[in-house]
This record gives structure tokens, sequence and C-alpha cells, in this order.
């Protein structure tokens, strides 16, 4: 696994040199380019004024800011200039707070983070030890690109993986979502639908997060290559009209998956006891002949 970033974490008066590595395999992602339909040449960005269609050049576009309507402030690179940050390779850590005070909504992408050389080996695991027994995670800012990021540092299976985090105020409110009203179920509806998520109940390692259609899409790929002929099947779904007959149905039908189970697993014990009972016999025959 190739590195990204190296450089330091740092908190108080303790540095630990690090590697950052990305948590995320590209290569599982599929990904198109655009192609002239007549002789199947790449397409390039068409840089082209929307106001009055003039092909532009690099020189001729500037950065604008819209602070209302069709109102821009224009942004020379000699002003981005000025407020760039020094990237000092380092992360500092602001503080460490409890894990659940981050929001799932904040987290953007996971790096895995590990130790530069065998001398930074033993004081990035203590820290990692730290943050499970403690049951807290790192935040902090590190400089990428001229800008400041958020970042978090949390441990995960004896290591650390760190999260770039959003930033609060770029989050929107629940609350600016149209039509959500706040009804109360009835107890019986409520009754039901507590007794479908018991029923459901599992770890999150035995439900499969096959992407289906990740894999029908390399399907597909892979059947045009082979001038094979591609045949799709949609599945049309049914909208719910009675919740109640759909949290009973659901409730029924979960209860018919796991019945079968539990009588095989008797019907096995059943055969494993039953076969000493039925080899003695023969065995008294063999002797009285």
């Amino acid at each position: 696994m190739r590195s990204i970033w190296k450089g330091h974490i740092r908190f108080s008066l303790v540095t630990i040199p690090i590697r950052i590595y990305n948590a995320v395999d590209t290569e599982e992602t599929i990904k198109f380019n655009q192609l002239h339909k007549e002789d199947h040449g790449a397409v390039g960005y068409d840089k082209k004024c929307k106001k009055c269609g003039k092909s532009l050049t690099s020189e001729e576009i500037v950065k604008g800011y819209e602070f209302e309507p069709e109102q821009f402030v224009i942004v020379s690179p000699e002003d981005l200039e000025k407020i760039k940050i020094k990237s000092t390779k380092v992360i500092d850590i602001e503080g460490f707070i409890d894990a659940h005070e981050v929001h799932p909504t904040l987290y953007e992408a996971p790096y895995f983070a590990g130790p530069d050389g065998l001398v930074a080996a033993k004081t990035y695991s203590l820290l990692a030890q730290t943050l499970k027994n403690s049951g807290k995670v790192g935040i902090g800012k590190v400089v990428l690109r001229d800008r400041e990021e958020i970042v978090m540092l949390s441990p995960l299976d004896g290591g650390i993986v760190l999260y770039k985090l959003r930033n609060p105020r770029e989050l929107r409110k629940m609350e600016s979502v149209p039509q959500i009203e706040n009804k109360e179920a009835s107890k019986d509806e409520l009754k039901l639908s507590m007794s479908l998520v018991e029923s459901m109940s599992a770890e999150l390692k035995d439900i499969d997060l096959t992407d289906h259609y990740r894999d029908a899409m390399r399907e597909m790929i892979e059947a045009k290559v082979a001038g094979k002929q591609v045949v799709s099947v949609l599945e049309e779904e049914k909208p719910v009209t009675d919740i109640m007959a759909a949290l009973k149905e659901s409730i029924e039908r979960t209860k018919a998956q796991k019945k079968p189970m539990e009588k095989a697993k008797g019907e096995k014990r059943e055969a494993i006891e039953a076969k000493p009972l039925e080899a003695k016999p023969a065995k008294q025959k063999r002797r009285a002949a």
C-alpha cells in the first residue's frame, strides 16, 4: 500500500511521525470516459461562455463569487495568494472528545494513518490503545492543498483511522426539509413496527452489503466486450397502501424464514442419535452367525 501523505500528529508536547493511506479502494469504482458518438474520440473539457457562446482560453477565464443573484465579485490569483496557508505537514490535535459527539453527517472521507518508522510505532500504538480505552476521538486541523481541513482521529482494529470532516456550519438543518410532519404514530402501529424491527435484528457482518448495481454493470460491460447481447428485467415496486397490513405480513414472513432453520437443526440431532441404535442389532446378528 502506497502512502499519499507524510507528516506528524501533534498534541501538547507529543509528536508522532505518520503516513496517510487511502482507505477506499478506488479500483472497485467503475468510471466512464466521454466519447464522440461518431468516431469514439475522447471528448475534452469544453470551455465555452454560456452567455455569448465563445470558446475561451485559460487566460480569459477568471474566478467570481456570486454574492447576490447575477452579481459577482472577481477574485484574482493574487487575492488567493494572499490568504494561502502554509502547509506544515502537521496534524494539530485541538482536543479529545467523546466519539458520539461527532454526528454521522459530518463524516466526509476515511484514510488510514500508520506509523512512519520503527521509532514511531510504539507511540502510535499507545495513542491507538488510549483512544480505544477512553472512547475518545481526536479533533484537529491540517493544511492540505492550501486549505485548512478539519480531521478526526479514531481507533480501528489496533490502528488509527483519520476522517476528513465537514465543517458543521456547512450542514443544513433537518427542519428545512419540505413535508416533514411530526405526526404521532398510534400505539398499535408503533407496537407492530417495534416488533418487526426486533424480529429483523442482526449484526452488520451478517447483512449482505453487495453492490448489485456495480456487479450488474461489470456483467454488462464484460458481455459487451465479449460481443453478447445485454438483456435486463426491471422489477416494479408496489406502493404500500395499508401500513398495518404491511407490518403484520412482514412480521409473519420474518418468522416463517426463521422456522425452517430451527426445524432442520432438530431433525439433524434426531438422525445422529438414531444411528448408533440401528447399528447394534446388526452386530449381534453377526456374532450369532
